[in-house]
């Protein structure tokens, strides 16, 4: 075989790669692009002028595969992989060039591998953008849904105002027309007890639907974690959790109401120690940036079930015991910080646990 037969040979290879390449690309599942790019180092294996001698790797962040193992001293080619115009991987060739040291690679090899790694660097922009894309669906369908929770939770609140009002109202006029020892007047004030936890039942559904007045002022954030860490001192000690506060800053000013600041916090740190072993460590973290002050409380809990993410700052939504909780307080420190234009996010920690983000803004 002449020399052009063997250069016609190569570029058909060549060319062929390209084309399975780019088929491969065309029917791939964005859900699981391993399988994909283990088929592209393959028809590439395939696609240079020694393929028995040659071996691919792909290495790109989380994806990394190779055709085979490779010795040190083999002959290596290389080209980026290019994401949002930065280098985020390599595919790397390698030739085996024991046998014989006259071999070398070809420089339309050279060529293709650039070729391959572009598109592999366009296959892995799209699966970013559509992840992106799906996360914003996701993050748009929950906001919906919590903000029709919200119109719903502030109508029943306001259905239930006034006849709690007028229970409780009666209930009092009642009892101070019955004897102290009558079992009548204990009864009322059962009645009393009842209406007044409802009530604030009732508060904190108007908290969720940010329907509760606010007094904003410039408060600062470290003195009122300190607060309420020394308030619940006793309660750290009695359920045997420790805590560790890491705030680098004496002070950390924002504009706030400065009740619903120390609601969010010991709402937060109640859920942390409720749901920590004993000796669990609960980390309670604050910052600064540009434009926001950062909360972020931290347990070393059981962390949620990928069920629970999309449901926990709905009311009513509880994984706690019946009896143990009524499932309204992290949708109060929803509300909250919705009302003070923050945002607030729950995550599993990556070792155990779970993180609650709070972000509000400085001003």
């Amino acid at each position: 075989m002449n020399n052009i037969e063997i250069e016609l040979k190569e570029r058909i290879k060549e060319l062929t790669c390209l084309y399975e390449v780019s088929s491969i690309i065309a029917n791939t599942d964005f859900e699981t692009i391993e399988p994909t790019v283990k088929a592209i180092a393959f028809s590439l294996k395939k696609a240079f002028q020694y393929p028995n001698k040659t071996d691919i790797i792909i290495d790109c962040g989380e994806i990394s595969m190779s055709t085979n193992e490779f010795a040190e001293d083999d002959l290596t080619i290389y080209s980026d992989i290019i994401i949002f115009n930065q280098a985020e991987g390599q595919i790397i060739v390698h030739l085996n060039t024991t046998d014989s040291k006259e071999i070398n690679f070809l420089r339309e090899e050279q060529l293709l591998l650039n070729s391959v790694a572009l598109k592999i660097g366009n296959l892995l922009e799209r699966v970013e953008i559509q992840k992106n894309e799906t996360s914003l669906k996701r993050q748009m369908e929950h906001a919906d849904r919590l903000s029709i929770l919200g119109e719903i939770t502030a109508g029943i609140a306001h259905e239930l105002n006034t006849p709690l009002a007028n229970i409780l109202g009666f209930a009092e006029l009642l009892k101070n027309d019955l004897n102290k020892e009558d079992k009548s007047s204990q009864d009322v004030d059962k009645i009393i007890k009842n209406a007044i936890f409802s009530r604030e039942v009732v508060k904190k559904l108007m908290f969720f639907a940010c329907e509760m007045p606010q007094e904003m002022k410039r408060v600062d954030l470290v003195s009122h974690i300190k607060n309420a860490i020394n308030l619940l001192d006793a309660t750290f000690k009695k359920e045997q959790v420790k805590y560790a506060v890491k705030i680098k800053d004496k002070e950390l000013w924002l504009k706030a109401d400065p009740i619903q600041l120390t609601q969010i916090i010991f709402n937060l740190l109640i859920n942390a120690i409720y749901f920590s072993p004993k000796d669990g460590l609960i980390t309670i973290e604050a910052l600064k940036t540009k434009n926001d002050i950062t909360l972020k409380i931290s347990d070393e809990g059981l962390g949620f079930a990928e069920s629970d993410l999309d449901k926990v700052f709905q009311p009513f939504y509880t994984t706690k015991p019946t009896g143990d909780g009524s499932g309204l307080g992290l949708s109060v420190v929803h509300g909250i910080v919705a009302s003070h234009k923050g945002k607030i996010t729950a995550e599993n920690n990556i070792k155990k646990g779970a993180i609650f983000t709070v972000s509000l803004p400085k001003e």
